[in-house]
């Protein structure tokens, strides 16, 4: 019997699907996975630890900017690095780097919302 998916497995798993140069925000990826809160993404991302294949830099708020936290800074630099561009108050066009969010076929193999 397959061992069920936790939260943050889905958050992890939707987070490595955004590529890289766009950007996602907490409520849209929460808005895959049922029963799931922006709140409930960021404490997933936020217990990464080390290393990893998740690429939580480019998970961001509603308003295209980086929640202030530890670690904000690094956000902003790899985002940087990746094309990612900021208005002079510190925000992300989602218009123009927005992810447009997983294949429909992809939520369906992982049985999560369209």
């Amino acid at each position: 019997m397959p061992k069920t998916k936790s939260y943050y497995d889905k958050v992890y798993d939707i987070t490595r699907l955004i590529p890289r140069g766009q950007v996602a925000s907490y409520g849209q990826i929460a808005d895959y996975i049922d029963g799931c809160t922006p709140r409930m993404v960021g404490y997933a991302l936020f217990a990464l630890r080390g290393e990893t294949d998740v690429p939580w830099q480019r998970v961001v708020n509603a308003s295209g900017g980086i929640s202030p936290r530890p670690g904000s800074d690094r956000q902003r630099a790899r985002l940087e690095t990746e094309g990612i561009l900021f208005s002079a108050v510190g925000k992300i066009d989602l218009k123009r780097f927005g992810w447009p969010g997983p294949e429909p076929s992809w939520l369906a193999k992982n049985g999560l919302l369209p």
